[in-house]
């Protein structure tokens, strides 16, 4: 989509100013602790791009607030280097794959340009797990991501677990309601049988040095639980139980520029999500 079409669908530029007004207006305030997934195109034309969204973002929840993004990382070797790969290739990562470095490595392009971005933003801290890291700006950045459990990473003492426990939540700015990360921690809580789990290896920063360390953690790629039987084909099983969460009378919506965005109470998306897979894989 170009410019034009851009700044058609949002009946002109979305400022910084704009973003603010609109912002306050769907319900976000100083001193929140806010988890935000963003699809720039849906909101229009954003005059400054990621920069002003963040810019915005800071001056609705103010000094004593917290912005909160899931990165991951960019280059991480895939599950299976360690199983399916020919041996020799397997040696060659082993001996050459750079470690994850908290001030380096990209976040997941998938996530798109908003993770990249805040993680950069000066006084933003990510934390140290590869796979599942986390990026915060603001007043309770430093606790929301130290000492990130190198296993379970989205379960107990996860970041998600902190957002919970400070009265966090979670915005959808313009993107999808499978887009509720958040629901890794349910799927991390929920008490139901058939939970899948995945163990690999990737290469982070201990004492300076690069090693391989083997982590653990939910299925968070293909899903913690098989949801074929309860979804229709196709879509994503956080889709459901966004519209479930919102048909429950929790979140809100509203514009945010032209794009249909959501604000959820953490803590409602949580419980929500752990007592719909409970009931569902009973």
């Amino acid at each position: 989509m170009d410019e034009r079409e851009l700044l058609e669908r949002s009946g002109g530029p979305v400022t910084r100013g704009r973003l603010v007004r609109d912002l306050r207006a769907l319900g976000l305030g100083g001193g929140d602790v806010v988890m935000f997934h963003t699809q720039m195109s849906a909101i229009g034309y954003v005059a400054g791009g990621p920069q002003a969204l963040i810019g915005a973002l800071g001056d609705v929840v103010g000094e004593r607030g917290t912005l909160m993004v899931t990165c991951g990382w960019n280059d991480a070797p895939p599950y299976e280097w360690s199983t399916d790969w020919p041996q020799a290739w397997q040696d060659a990562l082993r001996a050459e794959h750079p470690a994850y470095d908290p001030e380096l490595s990209e976040a997941d392009h998938a996530n798109g340009r908003l993770p990249e971005a805040l993680r950069r933003w000066p006084g933003a801290v990510r934390s140290r797990h590869p796979d599942a890291s986390f990026a915060a700006l603001g007043a309770d950045a430093q606790a929301l991501m130290a000492d990130h459990p190198w296993d379970d990473p989205h379960g107990p003492d996860s970041p998600l677990a902190r957002l919970v426990a400070k009265g966090g939540r979670v915005l959808l700015l313009g993107a999808p309601l499978d887009a509720l990360t958040l629901l890794h921690h349910a799927e991390a809580l929920a008490d139901a049988p058939g939970k899948r789990f995945v163990d690999y290896e990737q290469p982070v920063l201990e004492g300076g040095e690069r090693v391989w360390r083997r982590f653990h953690d939910i299925d968070s790629s293909d899903g913690a639980f098989d949801y074929s039987s309860v979804v229709p084909d196709g879509v994503w099983p956080f889709e459901v139980i966004g519209r479930g969460l919102l048909a429950a009378g929790k979140g809100v919506r509203g514009l945010v520029g032209a794009a249909e965005s959501h604000l959820f109470e953490a803590r409602d998306v949580v419980e929500f999500g752990v007592a719909w897979m409970e009931e569902k894989f009973r």
